[in-house]
């Protein structure tokens, strides 16, 4: 009988999805984080539910040869990242594991998955970052909770973005800006949030406060300038709602143009506070040039780039295309959309906003090729149905959600697609997300 708070020595036989360690006591599963798989260990149980546990690792007894020095002094603690304590190389080899295991399991068959496509550099990627500021402090949350690490040199954000953030809150703190209190309501800063632009070197600020309150703004805005002279914007938004939810939807420009640009291989894109834009911009264009491979585009097609956001896919594919058209959902997202083809001299580019399911109804136009780039719950079944009924010969699915990827393909393929060649890239160094890019075909082979 395995009971809460008793110790173990084990040996690790498996990973879990998550990156945990898998081992068995008598029989019954229980997972370890931060154990490698091959390493002996010693465990404490924490929980024990009718099929399965979770224990704390407690001492490495025989370590793997695939263990590494975590480079980020507060890994055990923060939510931020959880492969760190894992080399390379093997990371790579686990996301590819779940990508194929997630596939067998839902198809039926193993699918041929595409060597994985990792960085040179799987450090300091993230174009973006959101620092909770609580109790007067910066830093990141701890794992599942909201208490808060002081960090430093974050070793996957941009360390433009450590330094800008750095910069604006001892700034905030001397004109003695409160924090935000989740439990009482009150305070003012609740967020600094900081963007990248990797390309051009451009820099966006925000302050994301509890009202529209915020005394000694020009001074705050001067200052910031003084010790950061290469800032292009610095944005206020407003954030009164109580929860999670990290901005609002209203933003005051309070220096610049309330925007930065950047660039994925030939093309600018515009990003205002609130655009969706990938977060590992090196990653994001090799994954781009594999969907627009795979689309092999003769320029006489109508391609359909459902999911579009902010119109990142479309316009690659639109100078290999006859035409391109985006549905997207989020309205702000279909405005930079516009704003963008503009911007790249793109004439190409229809955007329309609108849930998919519905909209598709709306264009008179029939696609050749379908892209889809689907939120991490995958399509909706009805739209897939729709998507499904207009009877292209080939579709490339991009998905972040190897479990949602899964489950639509089996959709796919019960209609007659064949998964013609599937390759994951590593968007997400040092953490367990992976992006995965699919090519479906009806053609006779």
């Amino acid at each position: 009988m395995i009971e809460k708070n008793q110790d173990y020595n084990v040996d690790i036989v498996d990973l879990g999805f998550e990156g945990e360690g898998i081992t068995k006591i008598n029989g019954f599963t229980m997972f370890v984080k931060g154990a490698l798989k091959g390493e002996k260990a010693k465990i404490k149980v924490l929980k024990v539910n009718k099929d399965y546990g979770f224990a704390k690792l407690l001492e490495v007894l025989e370590e793997s040869i695939d263990r590494e020095e975590p480079v980020c002094e507060n890994f055990k603690k923060c939510g931020g990242c959880n492969l760190q304590h894992m080399n390379y190389e093997t990371q790579l080899n686990h996301k590819t594991n779940i990508v194929k295991t997630t596939l067998k399991k839902a198809l039926g068959y193993e699918v041929k998955v595409n060597n994985i496509v990792g960085m040179g550099i799987p450090y300091h990627y993230r174009n973006k970052a959101q620092y909770p500021v609580v109790n007067n402090k910066i830093g990141f949350y701890k794992d599942r909770s909201h208490d808060l690490i002081e960090n430093e040199d974050c070793c996957i954000q941009n360390k433009l973005s450590d330094k800008l953030a750095r910069i604006a809150f001892k700034i905030l703190q001397k004109h003695k800006i409160t924090s935000y209190d989740e439990k009482t309501g009150k305070g003012v800063l609740r967020h600094i949030v900081t963007r990248i632009g990797v390309n051009t070197g451009e820099t966006m600020l925000m302050l994301v406060t509890n009202g529209k309150e915020l005394k000694d703004k020009e001074k705050i805005v001067n200052e910031i300038k003084e010790e950061y002279p290469e800032i292009t914007t610095i944005v206020q938004n407003i954030n009164e709602t109580r929860g999670n939810v990290i901005l609002g939807r209203e933003c005051i420009t309070l220096y610049g143009e309330g925007y930065i640009v950047d660039r994925l291989g030939d093309f600018k894109f515009k990003i205002s506070p609130l655009s969706f834009y990938q977060v590992n911009p090196v990653q994001t264009e090799i994954l781009y040039n594999i969907a627009l491979n795979y689309a092999e585009l003769t320029g006489e097609e109508t391609v359909f780039d459902l999911y579009s956001g902010t119109g990142t896919i479309a316009q690659m594919m639109a100078p290999a295309a006859k035409k391109v058209i985006g549905i997207e959902i989020i309205e702000e997202a279909v405005v930079a959309a516009r704003e963008n083809a503009k911007l790249n001299g793109l004439d190409n580019c229809e955007f329309i906003a609108g849930d998919v399911l519905k909209a598709i109804d709306l264009v008179e136009d029939k696609p050749d090729l379908i892209i889809l780039d689907p939120p991490r719950d995958g399509i909706n079944p009805k739209a897939l149905e729709k998507i499904l009924a207009f009877g292209v010969e080939e579709m490339v699915y991009i998905s972040c959600k190897p479990s949602s990827l899964a489950r639509d393909l089996k959709v796919m393929t019960d209609r007659g697609y064949k998964v013609k060649k599937l390759c994951a890239v590593d968007q997400f160094p040092m953490t367990t997300h992976c992006e995965s890019i699919c090519l479906l075909s009806k053609k006779q082979q």
